[in-house]
């Protein structure tokens, strides 16, 4: 279980921020913090995985938290936390100074749950794929980096794709919850192999999806793709 602890000033937010944590499967809630001071003091009590933290806070910035968290004496202490900032502050120099002290993404206030809750998937997705890893090469940093800190929704696809068949193919690995074949997902969405294939490798280069090579006694290897959100 990823275990996190939710801080904002705000007792509505926190606990529907709460309430949605609990109801993604392999996450739960440790703890809940209205201030700064009690933030810190329940990273020291409960050691969270991740936390998500306010940055509008009564008693101190969500930035001073942020730096004690992340900063080198947590680091020399072994008690390094993720931190995924959600706030209403759109100053520049509160993103700079956020991204600069190691916060893995910047959510702003307001926003549908359902951002949220994707943001934790692919926290836990990051997380899954560091632990299958001995070494690194730049594919998988790329890979991690485009897990962690997606593109827009409201990007535009590569030509010649549509949103409607995007989630069609989605929707097919999301819901096969195991390695498939392009030949695979043409069989359950009814597009053609070649046009799942495109729309699968749309998905890994989003981050959405990862390619496994599957490598037989001869021949090319067969391409088997997972969705990790």
């Amino acid at each position: 279980m990823i275990e996190v602890l939710v801080v904002d000033d705000d007792v509505r937010v926190a606990q529907n921020h709460h309430e949605l944590v609990d109801s993604v499967p392999g996450f739960r809630v440790v703890g809940i913090a209205h201030t700064a001071r009690q933030a810190v003091a329940q990273v020291r009590r409960h050691s969270p995985d991740l936390v998500l933290l306010d940055l509008f806070l009564p008693d101190a910035s969500g930035l001073d938290v942020l730096k004690e968290l992340r900063g080198p004496q947590a680091e020399a202490s072994g008690r390094l936390v993720d931190v995924l900032v959600i706030t209403a502050l759109r100053n520049v120099e509160h993103l700079r100074s956020a991204l600069h002290n190691g916060a893995i993404y910047y959510l702003l206030k307001p926003f549908p749950l359902s951002a949220l809750r994707e943001g934790l998937e692919r926290y836990a997705a990051a997380q899954k794929k560091l632990t299958r890893m001995d070494s690194a090469t730049q594919n998988d940093v790329d890979s991690l980096l485009g897990i962690l800190r997606p593109q827009t929704s409201t990007r535009v696809l590569p030509k010649g794709l549509t949103t409607a068949t995007a989630q069609l193919v989605a929707d097919a690995l999301r819901e096969a919850g195991t390695l498939l074949s392009a030949a695979e997902v043409s069989e359950r969405t009814g597009v053609a192999r070649v046009t799942a294939r495109r729309y699968l490798e749309h998905h890994c280069a989003e981050g959405r999806a990862e390619l496994e090579l599957r490598y037989g006694s001869a021949g090319r290897p067969e391409h088997r793709y997972r969705w990790i959100l």
